[in-house]
This record gives C-alpha cells, structure tokens and sequence, in this order.
C-alpha cells in the first residue's frame, strides 16, 4: 500500500513577555496515515566533522533505502602539486561502496551543477519528486544554489549546523562559541533556504545542546557524534509522522554571529588580551591559524601549546607584551592584561622550524634580541 504523505506548513507568530506578536519562520510538520519509506538520501560533505555525521548515519541502515556521497574533487598541493589533498568524506565513502560524487572545484561552475540521477528532475517542481529524496549537508563550505535546494521540497533538506541556533549562524560556529568562552554549545538539525532568505535561518527540527570547555578539535568530534544521532532521530520521526520543526527565535542586537575564520582574528595584542583570552583563543583556531604575535625584526612568531601561567609577582610590575624564559617550567612566559602570564611551551617564527621554548629562547639569545633578559614582543 502507497502511503499518503501530507505535509503542512503554518506562518507562526511570538510575543516577547510584554511585548508585541512578531512574525516567525514557518514551521513544518509531516502526519501519514501509515508508515513511510526510507529515504534516497544525497548527503553533501568534505571534512572530518562530516565523516562523523556520515558514519552515524550510514550505520542507520534503517532510514534510508540508498546513500550516495558529494564531496570537494582531488587537489593537488605542495611544490609543484607533489601531494594529492583528498577529501576525508571520499576517503570514507568508498570502502562502504557508497557512490561518491565531486563538484566543479570553480564556485561559479558549481552555480550550475546538478546532482546525479536520480535527484534531478529537469526543473519540475519540488511537489511532483519522490517523498523519499532527502538532501543533507553537514559542514560542507559552499552554499547550495536555489535550482539545486529547489530539487528537494522543504522539510527534505536538511543541514546539521553544530551551533545552539540563532547564535553563531555563520561559517565558523564552532571557533567563535570557543573564541567567546561559551559555557554551553550544541547542535541542530535545520531546514535549508535559500541565501536570500539567510543563511542558518532554517527552522528547527531537532537540538541537543552540551556544556564543554575544550579545544575545536575535541569539541568538534563531539558535536558531529551528537549531530549525527540527533539526525538519524529526526529521520525516524520523519518516517513515522512524528517530525516537528519549530521557528528559530528571533536575532537580537546581541545575538553572536560565526564569520569565518581569517588572519586578523589570530594576531595578539596583549595589551587588550589576557592569558586566559589567548589560551581561549588557541583552542579554537590554531589548527588552521595560530595565535601570532610579531618580534622587534618585523617577523611573525606563532605561539603553540599555549596556557594560563597565572599572575607572578616576583618579577616586579612588567608591561603587557614582554617575554621571559622560565628555567623551572622550560617555558617561554608572556606578560598580557590584568596582570597575567601565557604559557607557550613551542614557538615558530616567520620562515623557520617549530621549536621547543627553550631551543628558540636560545637561538633567539644568540641573535642579541633580548633586552636585560627580555624581549618585546608585539
């Protein structure tokens, strides 16, 4: 028996306490009168992070009746394209013989690509697809042009975006929820728009939030493990008429948002910057940019494996930006705002090795940069 699908949208309205009714996203519910088929699924990815979310779904063999992967294409880098850079989602898909799909690697070639068959219906409109064709996409860093996201109807396209939504709609959720200190982060399961109707605007189908203080390579993981299973349970619900999407609540003027990552972000002032500012700032972005300062010569030095060294007042008042070695913790000490002390347990200045502290404090000694047993830095 065919089952009879239908699918409601409704136009919600809130009311902050006190305030007037103000309009919200739509929100989206399936009913059936029995259960619905797996879905052919079109799951768009390219890093660990969607690796993660693949696996959980993958092993769900229950909500999908097919899987197929899309993904960046092979690029060469190094001296003379000596290394071939593959995107771990690929590495991933093809020993589970999950059909693997690569885009155009020009934005603008991208514009007009098309999934493969049998997600292409040469421009019918979404309500005559097939109920079973899902589009997902989990971290995959390109926006999805209105003649793809309109192949699959809304409430079949979904995004795992690994923010508590509103907060950190953008590229970056997971860096700047770090950068920021958050106490509590999370994942949701959202609708797909268009870009001119915003970008992680979507309504919600599912959120999971959790309290962490780590580093973006440990909170990611967490998240994508998180996103994965909270997505397999929005399916589910999907497939037996239970699923529920709600509006996102409306931005603020203090509503945080997640641009993408760029050099700026990584340079110190450790005038303005405390130690606890840096280390926060080192766990969210220095596996693609390090925290960086610059030396009296103009060249840029990166701080790695960076700590709270806390306050030290036997070394008498010192300015924000002066460096010490430290015998007793062999590491090189920063002197930063309100009085606190960074940590750095590796260095790397412009166009040499990563070094030990005590190695480039040594190198650094020999080139007579120090100053009564100190340097500036910044």
């Amino acid at each position: 028996m065919h089952a009879q699908i239908f699918y409601h949208s409704a136009r919600l309205t809130s009311r902050q306490r006190g305030g007037p009714l103000k309009a919200c996203w739509k929100v989206h519910f399936y009913s059936t009168n029995v259960t619905r088929k797996p879905f052919h699924i079109l799951f768009f990815g390219r890093d660990e992070f969607s690796c993660h979310v693949f696996k959980r779904l993958h092993d769900a063999q229950n909500v999908w009746q097919s899987i197929s992967i899309v993904t960046n294409p092979d690029v060469k880098t190094g001296r003379r394209g000596s290394h071939l850079s593959v995107s771990p989602l690929k590495l991933l898909g093809e020993p589970l013989r999950v059909p693997v799909h690569t885009i155009p690697r020009r934005k603008a070639d991208f514009r007009g690509w098309l999934p493969p068959s049998p997600f292409t219906n040469n421009g019918e409109a979404y309500l005559s697809l097939p109920e079973t064709h899902l589009l997902v996409t989990a971290s995959f860093g390109r926006i999805l042009s209105p003649s793809l996201l309109r192949l699959f109807p809304p409430g079949q396209r979904l995004n795992v975006h690994p923010s508590l939504l509103p907060a950190y709609r953008g590229p970056a959720p997971i860096q700047r929820a770090l950068m920021q200190g958050e106490g509590k982060t999370g994942v949701c399961i959202i609708d797909m728009m268009e870009k001119k109707d915003g970008i992680d605007a979507g309504s919600i189908w599912g959120c999971e939030s959790m309290a962490k203080n780590a580093t973006f390579a440990s909170l990611s993981v967490e998240l994508a493990h998180a996103g994965g299973h909270l997505l397999v349970d929005v399916l589910r619900d999907m497939l037996l008429g239970k699923a529920r999407s709600a509006p996102q609540c409306l931005l603020s003027s203090t509503t945080p948002h997640a641009p993408a990552i760029s050099a700026s972000d990584a340079q110190l002032d450790f005038t303005s910057q405390t130690a606890s500012d840096v280390a926060r700032l080192s766990r969210a972005i220095s596996h693609q940019r390090p925290p960086t300062t610059t030396m009296l010569d103009g060249r840029t030095l990166q701080l790695h494996d960076v700590s709270v060294s806390g306050r030290h007042d036997d070394m008498g008042p010192t300015e924000p930006g002066w460096a010490v070695y430290s015998p007793h913790t062999r590491t090189v000490l920063v002197s930063c705002a309100d009085g606190e002390w960074l940590s750095v347990l590796k260095l790397k200045t412009q166009d040499r090795s990563l070094l030990a502290a005590k190695e480039w404090w040594n190198g650094v000694k020999g080139l007579g940069l120090l100053h009564e047993g100190r340097l500036r830095l910044g």
